[in-house]
């Protein structure tokens, strides 16, 4: 996988700076910097702050009415999201990371022509000026914790200095975080479409989920990794839903140099597209691969570590830098909603399921009623 690293997104480039654009040394300094706050030891410390958040969700439910489902997610993650990265400056950052989220959703709206990247349409104009809003922002915030207290959330371990790079510079901080600020919700969103649509349809797979979140702590603030764990079910069930219905249905590499794939030879600067949706159908490692069958995951067989068998996140080095923090969100939400409502979805045609350019698998249009468990 060293051969193929994930490219440049295209959503939020950097922004046009008196020194050029970040050196290579940088973005690999950015993404280790990242990565202290986001790998699973560090996702699992704060499990008690990402919990609340999906209670409140589940609490806020309207019930007795159909409700579409991803207007009603997106908020409640985006709030989970942005405070696990910036913790008590998420409230002034919010407003700026949502208008983010809304420039996205423009920008990858489906569309009849092809624009080159150099032509300022109206979509990419209005995203770079929501990434100077959300940047103008951050500044000063980075400002203020840089001679102060640096804090122990993701934008904490970016400002400190790491013993190979140094001190990561400061437009290097707000270059890299537009994009991963709407990553930590964006696609998780259209996961939690998915995975509330199969508890409506399993529901003996959803009363599972409601019998195992019966244990987690009344007061989610006092939920821990230990509980997170104990969800074997609900996170198998998260899988289950992710390979069927992989948020992320294309993945986009860029070959580095000349490589064997399989039978072909991949030429230095090739794009290689691999896509989740089919490669998790392929009945060599998937037996019944068309099948809901959360249980496979509970298996030795099924393990998502093997190398190849789970690609919803990617693989590899280069795989998606938030997919623990994903994982605890989605899996919490599952519980937490399951634990307090029997999901069901109206009469009526199938829901739209959008798939746009930029890789976006979605439940648009998704609309689910809930009644209070007994």
């Amino acid at each position: 996988m060293q051969d193929f690293p994930k490219p440049a997104s295209p959503l939020f480039p950097p922004l046009k700076r008196a020194d050029g654009a970040l050196t290579p040394e940088e973005r690999a300094h950015a993404r280790a910097a990242r990565m202290r706050g986001l790998r699973p030891r560090a996702v699992a410390a704060r499990i008690g702050e990402i919990a609340p958040g999906t209670a409140r969700f589940a609490d806020q439910w309207p019930t007795g009415r159909d409700v579409e489902v991803l207007p009603a997610v997106q908020p409640a993650l985006a709030e989970i999201g942005v405070r696990y990265l910036f913790s008590e400056d998420a409230p002034t950052l919010l407003p700026f990371a949502w208008q983010l989220f809304v420039a996205r959703e423009l920008l990858v709206h489906p569309s009849r022509w092809e624009w080159p990247r150099w032509i300022p349409t109206p979509a990419r104009r209005f995203r770079t000026r929501q990434q100077v809003a959300f940047t103008n922002a951050l500044r000063p915030i980075v400002r203020r914790r840089s001679s102060g207290r640096l804090g122990d959330d993701v934008l904490g371990h970016m400002l400190r200095p790491s013993p190979r790079y140094g001190l990561l510079p400061e437009e290097a901080v707000l270059d890299t975080l537009p994009g991963i600020t709407v990553a930590t919700f964006e696609t998780p969103s259209r996961a939690a479409g998915w995975i509330l649509l199969h508890l409506a349809r399993y529901p003996r797979a959803a009363g599972r989920v409601a019998a195992e979140a019966s244990s987690l702590p009344t007061d989610p603030a006092e939920t821990t990794s230990a509980d997170l764990d104990s969800l074997q079910y609900t996170q198998a069930l998260v899988r289950e839903v992710l390979r069927l219905h992989p948020p992320s249905w294309l993945l986009t590499r860029c070959a580095t140099r000349q490589t064997r794939l399989a039978d072909y030879t991949i030429d230095a600067g090739s794009t290689v597209l691999v896509c989740p949706y089919t490669a998790h159908r392929d009945a060599r490692q998937h037996p019944e691969p068309d099948r809901f069958r959360p249980e496979r995951w509970l298996d030795d067989s099924g393990s998502p570590a093997k190398p190849g068998v789970f690609l919803a996140f990617g693989t590899g080095p280069h795989g998606c830098e938030g997919a623990a923090l994903a994982m605890a969100m989605l899996t919490l939400l599952t519980a937490q909603t399951a634990r307090r409502y029997h999901l069901s979805e109206p009469p009526g045609p199938e829901p739209s399921y959008q798939v746009t350019t930029f890789e976006g698998l979605a439940t648009a249009g998704l609309r689910l009623r809930a009644t209070v468990r007994g």
